[in-house]
């Protein structure tokens, strides 16, 4: 698997901004890749050294929308929570 299909997209919420002050960093990943996969992901993207990887499978979800569908169903997906070395930092993510 190519390191640029490894991660699909960085994650953007409240708590997401609170781990960066931690030298955690959220992204959404494949479903097929390990913790091996991500951790060389980011080191080669990011140029940081990454001291663990802590990965979660998030469950499907449905949504009640109105209208003539009661519910859409969101897909599920897979999240890695990725600490750095002390005193490194993603600057492409700070924004």
């Amino acid at each position: 698997m190519n390191i640029y299909d490894v991660i699909v997209r960085p994650i953007v919420t409240e708590k997401s901004t609170i781990l960066r002050e931690e030298g955690q960093y959220v992204f959404e990943v494949n479903r097929r890749a390990n913790k091996l996969q991500i951790k060389e992901a980011v080191e080669s993207i990011y140029g940081v050294d990454v001291i663990r990887v802590n990965v979660m499978n998030m469950p499907a979800k449905f949504n009640r929308i109105r209208g003539r569908r009661p519910s859409k169903r969101r897909s599920e997906w897979k999240k890695a929570v990725v600490t750095v070395a002390p005193g490194q930092r993603i600057e492409e993510l700070e924004a």
